[in-house]
């Protein structure tokens, strides 16, 4: 939720103009793009917070960020070896989103 607000909603990161630039938008189009991106990001986490045993939704975090890592490979792959860069963001939470659906597959199994 965070990383939806600072840098898409409160101050738009030049990082994110560039990314939605690279797309062929224009600066007003790619700065509605982009914080409305920070909304989606804001809802969608809040949505985990509270359906956070929901194992679709826990799997469309997944293909987002799984999306997400894509877009900068084919768009900006100079990113990816920036020192904040999509791999070592998205990476660690692609791992833990997949511990997280594990345990919720476990705690399904364990009422069954």
């Amino acid at each position: 939720m965070i990383h939806g607000f600072f840098p898409k909603l409160y101050h738009v990161a030049p990082l994110e103009k560039l990314m939605t630039g690279s797309a062929g938008f224009s600066a007003e189009v790619s700065d509605l793009i982009t914080r409305s991106a920070g909304v989606g990001e804001i809802i969608f986490g809040l949505c985990l917070f509270v359906f956070y045993k929901h194992k679709h939704l826990v799997a469309l975090n997944i293909l987002a960020l799984m999306g997400l890592l894509l877009a900068v490979v084919v768009m900006q792959p100079q990113l990816l070896i920036e020192a904040f860069n999509p791999v070592t963001t998205n990476l660690p939470l692609i791992g833990l989103s997949v511990i997280w659906l594990k345990e919720i597959e476990q705690l399904n199994n364990r009422y069954l």
